[in-house]
């Protein structure tokens, strides 16, 4: 086995095939189109890189075939807020073979103690965690846009190698023809007609706005998390730019309670339903096919990110957020199923949404760190 850095546009291609090898057989995966892969490897697309840096490796076998491939980087405004500075390792990728996936860790392991490191979460993403973030160790079944799909065995790689738990990542799932609990409507209801509280769902013609809006309840809501990182306007535009090509903006709702941002919920179509006969490329063939999907709709939305701000937390504006949800999702006839993804096991109040709406249980991921 030998293993190489990525530098020639070779070696990208390779880096992304080793996927298609090693998933020709899983009926449940969805290739991740290679523009959103390469996207984190560009400096020009991922704002990340202007306090980080990230490299990456592939591997191959005596014979030349590709066998594995492996990310490490570092974020500069997380890596020192830990016991030790901690880096990470993502996009990983082996065949059944632990002798090929310890040489993988190695390999990240010694690019980042010639960093400074002194360990590395895994696998993760460099850039936010909705998306590419967590190992898959419940719920085989085909993921949603985004979320981290993977082989059983990869789970022993890392226990074995010696990553311990950080956190677990719970994805439940909704089914939207389940009418609501007699309370919790009661009590969205009740909530919606006080005086002051609005809601409004995205406009792309007012991006600034709701992206500034969509800034102060993240970082006011999430505050008291451990490790916390404030977004920035650069990271959430760049997202909202990105989600365009898919969103319906009524499936993106914000409340006001007397005109102040008070909570918010993202949700999208369900991409992976568009993207899998493209196999990873979205050449003109592919685009053409993606618009003849879109067309058609999906069945399936993920929701990828809730917040509010911590003062009105107990007001109930989520559960307002669920029945404007309904209202618009019900008469379309077009939706089945909402993927609630994913929530910290540490993050109880979020939890307790998903079992208020009737949300049953649909994945498990594991964030990770071994540290050297």
């Amino acid at each position: 086995m030998y293993i190489t850095e990525v530098k020639s546009k070779a070696d990208k291609n390779n880096f992304l095939d080793v996927a298609r090898i090693i998933y020709k057989d899983d009926p449940n995966w969805v290739c991740p189109l290679d523009n959103d892969i390469e996207a984190v490897f560009d400096p020009l697309k991922n704002n990340f890189h202007q306090h980080g840096r990230i490299t990456r490796w592939i591997l191959k076998d005596s014979n030349g075939h590709l066998i594995g491939r492996i990310a490490a980087f570092v974020n500069d405004k997380k890596a020192y807020s830990y016991g030790q500075p901690t880096g990470g390792c993502g996009f990983f990728e082996c065949i059944n073979d632990k002798t090929a996936a310890f040489l993988l860790f190695d390999t990240a392991k010694i690019w980042l103690q010639q960093q400074g490191m002194q360990a590395m979460d895994g696998p993760i993403n460099f850039g936010e965690n909705d998306s590419f973030w967590g190992l898959l160790v419940e719920g085989f079944t085909p993921p949603s846009y985004g979320m981290n799909y993977n082989p059983p065995y990869y789970k022993a790689f890392f226990e074995d190698y010696g990553f311990e738990t950080q956190y677990e990542q719970i994805t439940n799932h909704m089914d939207v023809h389940k009418p609501f609990s007699e309370r919790f409507t009661k009590i969205a209801n009740w909530v919606m007609n006080k005086p002051g509280y609005t809601f409004e769902h995205f406009k792309p013609s007012q991006i600034e706005k709701f992206a500034a809006d969509f800034i102060e309840v993240y970082n006011d809501g999430w505050q008291d998390f451990e490790n916390f990182v404030p977004i920035n306007h650069a990271t959430v535009f760049e997202s909202f730019q990105k989600m365009k090509a898919i969103m319906d903006e009524k499936l993106i709702w914000f409340a006001y309670v007397n005109n102040e941002p008070a909570s918010f919920v993202v949700i999208l179509p369900d991409a992976n339903q568009l993207i899998k006969p493209l196999n990873g490329k979205l050449d003109l063939w592919g685009q053409l096919l993606f618009v003849y999907r879109r067309w058609k709709g999906v069945s399936r939305m993920r929701a990828i990110v809730m917040g509010t701000k911590q003062k009105f937390q107990k007001h109930g504006l989520e559960s307002c957020l669920f029945i404007k949800l309904k209202e618009y999702v019900l008469p379309l006839k077009q939706y089945d199923e909402l993927e609630l993804s994913w929530v910290g096991d540490f993050n109880k109040q979020m939890l307790a949404i998903h079992e208020a709406v009737g949300a049953t249980f649909g994945k498990k991921h594991l964030t990770m760190r071994y540290k050297f």
